[in-house]
């Protein structure tokens, strides 16, 4: 039987970073009373999970037969813009989440199993050791999206040409034919 770190609800669920832009690592946060437990994981996990979490409450949302009141936008009393909470303790560097809608609770499921290795693995499926599971209403789940676009934000500026990431003293743009871009701010 795996550990379950579970939230439901969390007092707070937040993505985070720490360390300066170019090398960043992002993190899962939650916390309910003095229990809390951070989850690293990569800054496309943290963009995909954001853009599906706003795409299935947009779903529920639009369905018929629902009489729950899912905001379209993250309710600004719940903005949260403050630091992860210390100390930040990685539990596990995640690998393989889920996502899913819990209508008899109204709760948007956030399942986050920790990272393997695939050239470990068995022809049977082994159960993971801990799973990091969050259930969140909708308006802080919406708060969860807002935040993670911000902190996605918050990185090095892309290169109006190439799309690749400038760094501060710049970097070699492939549609410059090898000369030095700067960023244009």
């Amino acid at each position: 039987m795996p550990v379950m770190h579970e939230f439901d609800p969390p007092e707070r669920f937040v993505a985070g970073t720490v360390g300066e832009p170019g090398g960043r690592t992002f993190f899962l946060q939650a916390r309910s009373g003095p229990r809390m437990v951070s989850v690293a994981l990569e800054k496309q996990q943290v963009a995909v999970l954001a853009e599906r979490v706003d795409e299935l409450l947009d779903e529920v949302m639009a369905s018929t037969g629902n009489d729950t009141l899912i905001p379209a936008v993250a309710p600004v009393a719940l903005d949260d813009a403050g630091p992860l909470e210390q100390p930040i303790d990685e539990q596990f560097r995640a690998g393989t989440m889920t996502l899913s809608w819990d209508p008899a609770i109204a709760r948007v499921v956030i399942e986050v199993f920790p990272l393997t290795d695939t050239a470990e693995e068995d022809d049977e499926e082994d159960e993971p050791e801990e799973v990091f599971l969050v259930r969140l209403e909708a308006g802080p789940a919406r708060a969860f999206v807002k935040r993670a676009s911000l902190v996605l934000e918050a990185g090095r500026p892309d290169c109006p040409f190439c799309g690749s990431p400038i760094d501060p003293d710049g970097h070699l743009c492939v549609r410059a034919n090898g000369f030095r871009r700067r960023d244009p701010a």
